[in-house]
């Protein structure tokens, strides 16, 4: 265990877009963000890419050794050589969440990348939450927390990253810590990239729709948001999580449009459950920063503005960097857990009580 002293610490995330791993560097103790360092990039390549779509959705027992050595080379490539570090957290690739039934599953052994970089590796860090009842997501919500004591806020404000899936944490930086009830309100949205993703890569090879050009020039299918809105998930009371391909069927209920309708809608779709999920918190923020690739939609950016009552704007605005958030989040969870300290709570995962998860493998 560490004590209550400042660490430099890596985080590394990546995220079921695939698009790569990224690393970031934080100081902190714990409790406080106490310093902002070194970020890096390192993506997948074309073949690993696909190895690790094909992956999608499988549980342990199938055959992923392929895809658990493209993880763990490419993480050890981005973690290695940080100058000053004395511990990593790993998050790992999510292949499968299904927090009611399966549990959880992230491809990656912290135990192998503590013994390549010479360094302690906190790893699996949402099991312990499933276990004792948690959705097991979203995790990174005890970093926003700090983050927003980090920027002096005094009201309520919220972070909405659009990874994959959406997920959006509420957040009061008057209470005394995360774990203290009426904190921290976090939740998925619902999908946010992935659907779009899909789309793009089916139709035309690419990862993306650049810049949300294509939903730009289209004109969404209102009959399929509405029916997408009367999914069950969206009147679930949060804390609430969801599997990347949960909702599989917007594929098949856009395949009769043209491509840019097609699109269009998916961003609509993304949009609109990010607006539900507005309206189950406690108070409307003052404030939405926008984390993860979505921000860089101006399509999608631009319809989330349209359905809030309150600013929203990329986390650039304040000074941060929306691409590394849950790499830093990782890292100080790293830190939190070498503390043992909760990770988790109620407010965050639906977990019964505050939890700390997380498995340390030593070099």
């Amino acid at each position: 265990m560490l004590t209550g002293d400042a660490v430099l610490v890596a985080g590394a995330m990546s995220g079921t877009s695939l698009d790569g791993v990224d690393v970031a560097v934080i100081e902190s103790d714990g409790d406080r963000l106490l310093g902002i360092g070194e970020t890096r990039f390192h993506p997948y390549d074309t073949a690993q890419r696909a190895v690790l779509r094909a992956a999608l959705g499988k549980w342990p027992g199938a055959d992923l050794a392929r895809a658990a050595e493209i993880v763990e080379t490419v993480h050890a490539q981005a973690l290695s050589g940080l100058d000053g570090v004395t511990l990593a957290g790993f998050h790992g690739q999510t292949l499968a969440h299904d927090p009611r039934g399966r549990g959880t599953h992230q491809l990656g052994d912290g135990a192998v990348l503590a013994a390549v970089l010479g360094l302690p590796v906190v790893w699996d860090f949402r099991s312990a939450d499933v276990r004792m009842g948690g959705e097991g997501a979203p995790l990174a919500p005890f970093y926003h927390f700090a983050l927003a004591r980090w920027l002096g806020a005094e009201a309520p404000l919220a972070v909405l990253n659009l990874g994959g899936v959406g997920n959006l944490t509420w957040i009061d930086p008057r209470q005394p810590a995360p774990e203290a009830l009426g904190a921290l309100l976090a939740f998925d949205t619902g999908p946010a990239n992935a659907p779009i993703n899909d789309l793009m890569q089916a139709r035309h090879g690419l990862d993306r729709d650049e810049g949300g050009a294509l939903a730009a020039r289209g004109t969404a299918d209102a009959g399929i948001v509405g029916d997408f809105l009367a999914s069950s998930f969206f009147s679930r009371p949060p804390p609430k999580s969801l599997d990347r391909n949960e909702f599989s069927k917007l594929e098949e209920a856009v395949s009769g449009l043209a491509d840019a309708d097609a699109a269009a809608t998916l961003t609509a779709c993304a949009a609109a459950a990010v607006a539900r999920g507005l309206d189950q918190c406690p108070m409307l923020p003052a404030r939405v920063l926008v984390a993860g690739g979505g921000r860089h939609n101006r399509t999608l950016m631009a319809m989330i503005a349209a359905g809030c009552d309150c600013p929203v704007a990329p986390v650039e605005s304040v000074g941060l960097d929306g691409d590394m958030l849950e790499a830093q989040a990782f890292a100080f969870l790293a830190v939190r857990v070498a503390r043992g300290l909760p990770t988790s709570c109620p407010g965050t995962t639906g977990v019964a009580a505050p939890v700390g998860g997380g498995t340390i493998s030593q070099p």
